[in-house]
Order: C-alpha cells, then structure tokens, then sequence
C-alpha cells in the first residue's frame, strides 16, 4: 500500500507534463474537438521513437494491472512523448485564458474521478497510467463538455456587439475565401479610406468570439465601414456569423484545397463560404473558379448584384490583368489604373475594387489609391537583409497557387550567378491532397531553386520525393530555426531566399 502512495507522486508529474502539452495544442487548434486526435495521431505517425514510445506506454500500463511497478515506465513515457512537441512553444506559447483554465479544470475532473475510484480499489496508479496514456482523448472530451458552456458565455459579447452595431450602423461587409481573405480585407480598407471611415477586423479574429471582441474593442460612433473577415472550419459557420454581423457586402475570394480534411471537398467547402451572400445586397465573387459559378448564379436568381471578379476575363465587372510586370486594373472593361511592379495579388485587388465600386467610390480615387495598396505581412514580402541577401517572405502563405506564385517571384528577383533558396515545412489541412500537393510544389522548387530546405517531418517525405527529379541541392533541418542559421552562414549578397509557409510548432 505504501508503494502504491509513492507512484501517484510521478503520476502527477507526468499528467502536468502531458497536460500542458495537449492544452497548449488545444488552445492553438482554437478549442475544437476532435483536434487533439488528429494531432496525435500526426506525432505518432511522425517518427518510430513516438511510434515506440506510444506502444511501450500503453503494454506498459496495460501490465501494469498485474505488475504496478510498471506504471513508472508509462509515468516516464508519458511524461515525454511525443518527442518534439514542447511544453513551452516557440511559435504559439501557452496563454493561460480563462476559457483555458476551465478546460484545464474538466480535464483534471475527468483524469482524477477514475483514478480515486481506483484508488479505493487500490489499482489507483494502474487507473492513472491507463488514463494518461489516453490524454489527447480526455482533452478532446472536455473541449466537446466545455464546448456549451464557451456558446453561452460568448452569447453576451455576442449580443454587446450587435447592439453596438446597431448604434453606429455601418455598412458591413464580410470577406471570406479559402485563402487571400486577410489580403483583400487590408486592400478593401486601404480604398476605401479615402472617402469612408473604415475599420478592419484586426489579425485573425475571423470567428464569432474574434468578431464579437473586434466590434466591442474597435467599432466607433462614426465608421462608414466595417470590414469584417470571416474563416470557417466547417458547414453552418459563416451563417451563423451573418446572422448576428449582417453584411450588406459579401466577398468570396478563392476556393481552393486548404482546410479540405475538414471539408472533404470543394464543393461543400464552396458551399460553406457561399454561406456569406445569405442575406447580402451584393456579392463580389471570384468569377475564375468554377465551383463558385453555380453560387453566384443562385446568389443572382434571389434578386443580388453580383459583382465578378477576374484575372482573365475582360467582361468581368472587374478585371486585373497581369501586364509587363505590373498590372491593369479594369472597372466594366475600361482601364482606371495600372500598378508598376506589384508583388500584389491580383484576385484579391479585384475583389476590393469590386467592394469600392460597389460602395460607389469613384473610379479616378480608387486608381490613385491603388498605386500605395499595402503589403500585408508575411505574404510575399520583399526585402534585402544587412548582408546584401534578397528575403522572401511567404511564411503566411498555405495554398498551392500562393506557392507557385511565390516561386515565380524567387525567379525574378534571382541573379544570373546567385544561389535561389526555397525553405518550406510543406502545406497542410488538405486531406487526401496534402501528400501530392506538396510532392508537385517540392519538384516545381527543385526546378527553380539551386537550394530546398526542408524543415521538420510534417511533409518530409513528400518533399523528397518531389524534389528527386530537379537539381537542387536538398538540406533537412528540424527548424525554422536551423534554416535561417544555415541562411546566415552560406548565403552572399546577391543571392535569394524564399520561406515558403511557417507551421507552428505543434506540427512535428
């Protein structure tokens, strides 16, 4: 009995270890259950040491039954695995909220209840080992109890910003997209400023909790405008968000395969953003995707203006063509301005041109606003370090036609003798997708790269099978880290590097 007292002490350790690490997941993943799943089944998959430990954790706690000693094996274990995931974080730290706190709280509940019922069975440690090794399970049971509980506090901010936005009543308009919504909703703020005033929706407060705090926190008496971007992460989201935030304006920028392991397809992820035009008076649309024709058609027949936007097509509303390294923007077929030597994305100026026309800004202030539309951070950005190195960053970007489009920016901006540089971890959240789109984005940067970093284990494989058939010269580093270290060590002026999408470190 006395040993049995003695293990619930390396019990404890171990459950405030593993905890940390699956809370700090849980908090990155925006508390959404089934998360916790997903990603451990990513770390376990991700090396053979995860892959062993979690076979010794669980023969282990198993036995452990009919040998209690053994519990201190899976104490250990748990305490350590997944190898690679930190307690701590580099690129998303642990923030203590209070909603997570309250998770922290029904976790524990769920952890110690089985354990004091072993103990009064005197199989207590055994009861712990099992449930420690069983952590991401629990955790993503209290994020479906703690789900209600979240609903119900959040529908009093909630309510503060719709009174809030009946008082000021601005025109709202709603961004949503696969990718390119942050983009566009900066470009939209950026035209409409110069006749309106506008308030964005800041970073990423693109659901209902973030809206609500962007409303209450920044929304004044006086705004003509609020940009509001909206993410979703499944059926049923953006209509919720509409139904309290009610845009006048929605705005679809793409469709495309990230966040497809949610979704399951393109269509329904059309779908799901599609959700955006319910209840709108225009709808500005990318008209150059073809799942997106059939919504807009549909928005149409219910008595919208439909505003389409296109890299291509002259007939369009609104139409940016790439043209001698910068681009033409067209408003109903006729030239208003051109941008020289822009590293903007085209779909998404269109869209905010379209947003500008639809507000009636006139033609003459958009064209002259549109020579200063802001570089937004992370996408694309250019510069050249102290030591003569041109740095690309992309580290926001996760879709394959942002990538290839970064890929020909490295090529323009590449010398006749330097070294070009791609270092990507790979794309994520495609599903099916995932292992050939980035085998296709790997062979497209051995092509054009003379050097391709691989970074982490996310991706690795498909990386490297992508990058067998060109001629780059192929490094893998742990880290962003060891990237940029090796960047500073090797790299000359005059040559180019690109970082190509930055996972955060809850990824292996």
């Amino acid at each position: 009995m006395k040993l049995e007292w003695l293990l619930y002490l390396p019990a404890a350790i171990a459950a405030a270890l593993s905890g940390l690490r699956w809370l700090r997941v849980a908090q990155r993943e925006h508390y959404i259950p089934g998360s916790l799943l997903t990603f451990h089944s990513i770390w376990i998959s991700a090396s053979r040491s995860n892959t062993l430990l979690r076979v010794v954790g669980a023969i282990t706690a198993l036995l452990s039954f009919r040998w209690s000693g053994l519990t201190l094996v899976t104490f250990a274990v748990v305490g350590v695995a997944p190898l690679g995931l930190s307690i701590r974080g580099r690129s998303s730290p642990l923030r203590w909220t209070r909603r997570l706190k309250t998770l922290a709280a029904v976790w524990a509940i769920l952890m110690v209840t089985p354990v004091l019922v072993g103990a009064f069975y005197g199989i207590g440690p055994s009861v712990a080992a099992a449930a420690l090794v069983f952590t991401p399970h629990s955790m993503d049971v209290a994020l479906l109890i703690t789900r209600p509980i979240e609903r119900r506090i959040g529908r009093k901010y909630v309510r503060q910003a719709q009174e809030k936005l009946e008082r000021v009543r601005p025109v709202v308009v709603a961004v949503t997209g696969s990718y390119g919504k942050t983009s566009t909703k900066e470009y939209i703020r950026h035209l409409l400023s110069g006749d309106h005033q506008v308030v964005a929706s800041p970073a990423s407060f693109n659901n209902t909790p973030g809206l609500a705090r962007a409303i209450n926190e920044h929304l004044v008496p006086g705004t003509d405008v609020f940009v509001a971007e909206m993410g979703a992460y499944g059926p049923g989201e953006i209509a919720e968000m509409c139904s309290w935030i009610k845009p006048s304006i929605g705005v679809i920028t793409a469709i495309g395969p990230v966040h497809l392991e949610r979704f399951r397809s393109l269509e329904r992820t059309a779908k799901a953003k599609g959700e955006i035009l319910s209840g709108c008076e225009t709808g500005v649309v990318n008209a150059d995707e073809p799942v997106l024709v059939p919504i807009a058609a549909s928005f149409v027949e219910r008595g919208g203006t439909l505003v389409r936007c296109s890299t291509h097509d002259l007939e369009a509303e609104v139409c940016v063509l790439s043209v001698d390294g910068g681009l033409e923007v067209r408003v109903g077929g006729e030239p208003i301005g051109a941008i020289e030597g822009s590293t903007g994305f085209p779909m998404n100026i269109a869209c905010a041109v379209g947003v500008a026309m639809a507000l009636n800004t006139q033609p003459w202030l958009a064209a002259k606003l549109l020579s200063t539309l802001p570089a937004v951070e992370h996408r694309q950005n250019v510069t050249t370090n102290t030591n003569g190195v041109v740095v690309i960053d992309d580290s926001y970007n996760s879709n394959p036609a942002g990538a290839a489009a970064a890929l020909e920016l490295l090529l323009r901006h590449a010398s006749a003798e330097g070294r070009r540089v791609v270092v990507t971890p790979g794309m994520v959240e495609m599903g099916k997708l995932q292992h050939e789109a980035n085998r296709e984005f790997a062979a497209k940067a051995a092509r054009a790269a003379t050097n391709l970093v691989i970074v982490g284990r996310t991706n690795r494989r498909a990386l490297l099978e992508g990058a067998t058939g060109g001629n780059a010269d192929v490094l893998q580093v742990p880290t962003r880290e060891d990237a940029t270290a090796w960047a500073r060590e090797h790299l000359d002026p005059g040559d180019v590097i690109l970082y190509e999408n930055d996972l955060p470190d809850h990824y292996p």
